[in-house]
């Protein structure tokens, strides 16, 4: 499989307990590819303007309780 087209066909074909199966794997796939971007993110600084602020502002008084 080549590009994303084929993949949807692919999937599109798949008997229900391996499409239960292909999502749940496609779940965890997804989510620790997004934990290690916003890990790598988080550690070259790409957050640290937007926390700076967010102390500031808590800070400054500018936050409230919820």
């Amino acid at each position: 499989m080549h590009n994303v087209q084929e993949i949807t066909v692919a999937v599109s074909k798949l008997p229900k307990s391996d499409l239960i199966s292909f999502r749940d794997w496609f779940e965890k796939f997804d989510q620790e590819t997004w934990d290690n971007q916003f890990e790598k993110d988080a550690k070259s600084g790409k957050f640290d303007d937007l926390a700076d602020q967010a102390i500031a502002d808590f800070e400054a008084g500018k936050c409230k309780e919820i």
